[in-house]
């Protein structure tokens, strides 16, 4: 039992909540404690949880800090803070606006739990990864985005939907960036260790695909008042449990890359080995040449969000 882990969540929004009762629920860790510009909901949630937890007689207490010195020696934060789209706001406006946020919470972060794993949940999702690596100044396998694990999961759940069999033994398979120009990888998914493309025809595996890319985007037409928060803060659970039990288990994390793939200086989802230092090892699979353009054009997404910041001088003074 990982007794006396401290896990801090900034952002007590629908995620980040979620991924706290997901933790408390487990008793994955000793102390959760939340973060968020509404005080008084952290405060509720917090209680809330606090007595969830008492309810099944789990050990883990959930707190509230009232300034961010006191998400002092977490083990794990989890960055969910960040605006969302606003009408009339452009991409760039919103990634100005989370860039600023995601600075200013990691700088506190690496100030008051220097030994932390930061896990980001914030959008634009790999761009803000690669601010809080270049803002925190941590070793690259501290810093880890949230993604590859629901991609995939959406992917599974669709393929299973499609099926009609195969629950709990379908292991879907997504790199890349997360958005548009994610990159399923059908050739590594499987029912039961039973190749995909033995199962489905490539027609039913192209729809597939195209309901992953767009898999956030139908949630938020269907709730229309916000976005998806259960898979991803189940998603996010599950890497932070990995990195709480030092399981050594394989997720695809979205990372830096310094070399692997043939990219450098940017922040992709690749498969990652998940244990105490983080993201402990990254996993090079091959990937055929149409598999290789979609990475190459999800990597240069990424690039352009953070050439963007570049252009607005963001890394000035650095």
């Amino acid at each position: 039992m990982s007794q006396g882990k401290r896990v801090g969540i900034v952002g007590a929004g629908n995620v980040g909540a979620t991924v706290a009762y997901s933790l408390a629920m487990q008793g994955s860790c000793h102390e959760i404690i939340l973060r968020d510009n509404k005080m008084d909901v952290a405060r509720g949630k917090a209680l809330d949880m606090s007595q969830a937890a008492a309810a099944i007689r789990s050990h883990t207490v959930v707190k509230v800090a009232e300034d961010m010195s006191d998400l002092s020696d977490c083990d794990v934060v989890v960055i969910t803070a960040g605006s969302p789209r606003l009408p009339g706001m452009s991409r760039d406006d919103l990634l100005m606006i989370n860039a600023n946020i995601t600075r200013e919470v990691i700088s506190d972060v690496a100030k008051y739990s220097p030994n932390a794993i930061i896990i980001m949940v914030s959008n634009p999702l790999d761009a803000m990864t690669y601010v809080a690596l270049k803002e925190s100044g941590f070793d690259k396998n501290r810093v880890i985005g949230m993604a590859g694990i629901l991609d995939s999961s959406r992917m599974a759940a669709f393929i299973q939907e499609k099926l009609g069999y195969g629950g709990g033994q379908i292991r879907a398979s997504v790199m890349g960036g997360h958005g548009d120009d994610m990159v399923p990888l059908p050739r590594y998914s499987t029912v039961a260790g039973v190749p995909l493309t033995d199962v489905l025809s490539d027609a039913e595996i192209e729809e597939i695909v195209t309901r992953t890319r767009n898999g956030g985007a139908e949630i938020v037409g269907h709730l229309k008042t916000g976005s998806a928060y259960y898979a991803p803060a189940k998603s996010t659970t599950i890497m932070v449990e990995a990195i709480l039990k030092d399981t050594k288990q394989i997720h695809p994390c979205a990372v830096y890359l310094e070399g692997e793939y043939g990219f450098s200086d940017v922040v992709s989802g690749v498969p990652v080995m998940l244990g105490a230092n983080g993201a402990e090892k990254i996993i090079e699979v091959t990937l055929n040449d149409e598999e290789k353009n979609m990475f190459k054009n999800s990597c240069a997404s990424v690039q352009e969000l953070i050439d963007s910041l570049n252009k607005n001088d963001f890394f000035k003074g650095e």
